[in-house]
């Protein structure tokens, strides 16, 4: 997005109107109404704002129908001006605040204090929220964000400015709300702990590629198997963040201090779209700012860093690698300023420069709100336009070109509550209230054909629990389905299932995951899928998409074929499964990971202790084959480069399935000779007769067993 355009782009915010008390014995109507207020930046010719205009002079639409103006105000904010350190600090203790300007809130709130519908709160403010995701950053990092966040106060701040401070590391905490009060904000930054959720940071060298130092530093882990490996929480904190400042009419900046954004390869695409959605809604650009500032690394690593080794040393490869993960971990930051209305600071060493921008982003503008003609809380896009009435006026209008209607999910009888999961699924707006993990594989059937398994796991702590029958049940409906690249829907899934649970099992539910599955038959090609689940006994839903690929395998002639590798810690019985769809007879023997009446569970999370056992299964294909060619397969656990541990090598001499050219091979291995720590575990297989090999790498988590 052009950085002109960026600079005053509006939001908007849905708010429901208050109802007043009704006397007794009067009749009561309920009405619901939706109030838009959407930011307008007008612009001369000189880029200035222009001022004096009134709500005569502006006309609104929404979806082509006209609004009238019910609210409308001005903010007059003050341009940023360059103001020596020296000075500043010298007037600080004794400048006094502007007249207008709201007393200074408590140091550490619980939330940011909200609005009323329709009150301009902050009236001629300017309203920026530090935002320090801690679990993204390094020790190193973190001195350096709070580092930039001090000088800006120290010396850039103006008399516009409302700041508050947030930070995330295993929660989101509110540390000051809106305040002009510098002294009280350099307090607050200056308390940050340095090093909280440092340990959570995976960037770069330590994601178990070939630019990683051979160290044996040990990783504890969070409490909570469910959030680790989990990009979708850090875009959940910002979800929350943006709505916490929903009720605020004003355009809002958050300057998203992080050492980039790191993929983990099963992230959730609905999770970033709730958030830059939620973001609109709340009228909030973000400004993420890499704080590992200007990168310019040496080859090999500088002296922070031990040696990577390896081939990739000379080869240049993991130069190579070094600059594709700086790159993959800015490209989510540059997407939620751009698809916000922001700009990310990449590659800059002055990081209170991003700051600044957001300052400046941020001129004078008019607050325009309307209380729309459609009332229907339908969940789908409305666009807006906004034009002078007074065509000789040449000026430029910065706003939002529309949002998503808020969606009301109420109870519903069964008719109702079907057509509730249908329009969950489709709505363009994720709903993220409710979170999930997913893994999807693939086996091949034939030539043309392959069984891809769904795996979903929820996490017990958040199903609510109602007593029925002397047993505490948890009831969960599901809908998916799987697109092809063109967009047709090539495959669908919809199920319940109701969970019961009895005395010291109910208890333990908040500890445990909830895992289900399904399957699907499908040819080689991409895919998306996206996946739904509602949990009844208090509405909440969430989504999970991602895109996957089916790989012809067939065709396959540099390397030796095989299919998704899958990891686990738990075999289960067919007959005790709660959370299953492959009721199907067909669909059950097509499932490679059912044998002899039990089933290997995917773990989705890829979280082990060190008292369990860790079931891997994998196929090798041999299509041209007619007996079972010998394998031989082992498996490895890599922190950085250093070999923490490898199997035996296992000889495979039999197995060959005459239908599908399938070679299983299966490993059970203990993980008590591992320390708690990250791994990179690598499942290598080799074909001497074709003299073929392949080998699969995937991160993992090694927790202690839990105290006694």
């Amino acid at each position: 997005m052009h950085a002109t355009i960026a600079t005053l782009l509006s939001g908007l915010l849905i708010a429901s109107a208050q109802q007043q008390p009704i006397p007794r014995g009067a009749f009561k109507f309920e009405t619901t109404t939706q109030l838009v207020v959407v930011n307008v930046g007008v612009k001369d010719k000189g880029g200035k704002p222009v001022e004096g205009l009134k709500a005569s002079d502006f006309t609104i639409t929404e979806d082509g129908k006209p609004q009238k103006i019910s609210v409308f105000e001005f903010q007059r904010l003050e341009e940023p001006v360059a103001v020596p350190a020296e000075r500043k600090l010298i007037q600080r203790g004794t400048e006094s605040a502007p007249k207008a300007a709201p007393a200074a809130q408590p140091a550490a709130p619980a939330q940011i204090a909200p609005s009323k519908p329709g009150e301009i709160r902050y009236r001629d403010r300017r309203l920026l929220v530090m935002f320090f995701d801690l679990t993204s950053m390094p020790a190193s990092d973190q001195i350096r964000a709070q580092k930039a966040a001090l000088k800006f106060l120290d010396s850039q701040m103006t008399a516009s400015d409302m700041m508050a401070v947030m930070t995330f590391s295993s929660d989101l905490k509110v540390l000051q709300d809106f305040t002009n009060d510098r002294d009280a904000l350099i307090r607050t930054i200056k308390g940050i702990n340095i090093g909280e959720g440092s340990d959570m940071a995976v960037n770069g060298a330590t994601s178990g590629d070939e630019t990683a130092a051979d160290t044996g530093d040990a990783y504890t882990a969070d409490d909570t198997e469910f959030n680790i490996f989990n990009t979708d929480r850090k875009l959940a904190a910002i979800e929350t963040a943006s709505r916490m400042l929903s009720s605020l009419p004003e355009k809002k900046a958050l300057i998203y201090f992080a050492s980039g954004m790191t993929k983990t390869g099963v992230d959730n695409e609905a999770q970033m779209r709730a958030t830059v959605n939620a973001a609109i809604r709340s009228n909030v650009s973000l400004y993420p700012i890499d704080a590992r500032g200007l990168v310019a690394q040496a080859p090999l690593g500088d002296a922070t860093k031990a040696s990577p080794g390896g081939q990739g040393m000379y080869s240049g490869s993991a130069a190579r690698t070094t600059m594709t993960n700086l790159q993959d971990q800015q490209e989510s930051l540059y997407t939620l300023a751009a698809d916000t209305g922001g700009k990310a600071l990449l590659d800059e060493n002055d990081l209170s420069l991003g700051i600044q921008q957001a300052q400046k982003d941020i001129a004078s503008y008019y607050i325009l709100g309307y209380y729309s003609t459609n009332q229907n809380m339908d969940g789908r896009y409305r666009r807006i336009k906004v034009q002078l009435t007074n065509k000789s006026l040449s000026a430029k209008l910065d706003y939002r070109s529309g949002y998503f209607a808020s969606k009301q999910f109420r109870d519903f009888n069964s008719t109702d509550r079907e057509r509730q999961l249908q329009e969950a699924l489709m709505l363009g707006d994720p709903v993220t209230d409710l979170p999930i993990a997913m893994e999807v594989a693939h086996f091949r059937l034939a030539r043309d054909r392959y069984f891809v398994p769904l795996t979903v796991k929820i996490p017990g702590s958040e199903l609510e629990l109602a007593k029925h029958g002397g047993a505490e049940r948890a009831r969960l409906d599901f809908i998916g389905q799987v697109k092809d690249a063109k967009g047709s829907v090539v495959a669908t899934v919809r199920d319940d299932i109701d969970v019961k649970l009895k005395g010291e099992n109910a208890g333990q539910l908040s500890k445990r995951n909830l895992q289900y599955d399904t399957g699907f038959t499908l040819q080689p090609g991409a895919y998306t899928v996206k996946f739904l689940a509602r949990e009844n006994a208090t509405g909440k839903m969430g989504t999970f998409e991602m895109k996957f690929k089916v790989p012809d395998l067939t065709n396959e002639r540099n390397y030796l074929p095989i299919s998704s590798v899958v990891l686990s810690n738990q075999r289960e019985s067919l007959k005790a499964a709660v959370a299953t769809v492959e009721r199907d007879k067909k669909l059950l023997q097509a499932n490679p990971l059912v044998q002899d009446g039990e089933k290997l569970v995917p773990s989705v999370t890829r979280v082990f202790r060190t008292d369990q056992e860790m079931y891997v299964y994998v196929e090798a294909y041999q299509p041209t084959a007619q007996s079972t060619e010998p394998l031989v397969a082992s498996v490895s656990f890599f922190r950085g480069k250093q070999k923490a541990f490898e199997t035996q090598p296992l000889q495979v001499t039999e197995g060959l399935n005459p239908k599908t050219k399938a070679v299983p091979i299966r490993f059970s291995l203990s993980l008590s000779k591992l320390t708690p720590g990250r791994y990179t575990c690598q499942v290598s297989v080799l074909d001497p007769t074709a003299r073929k090999f392949a080998f699969w790498r995937a991160p993992v988590v090694v927790i202690p067993k839990p105290a006694a």
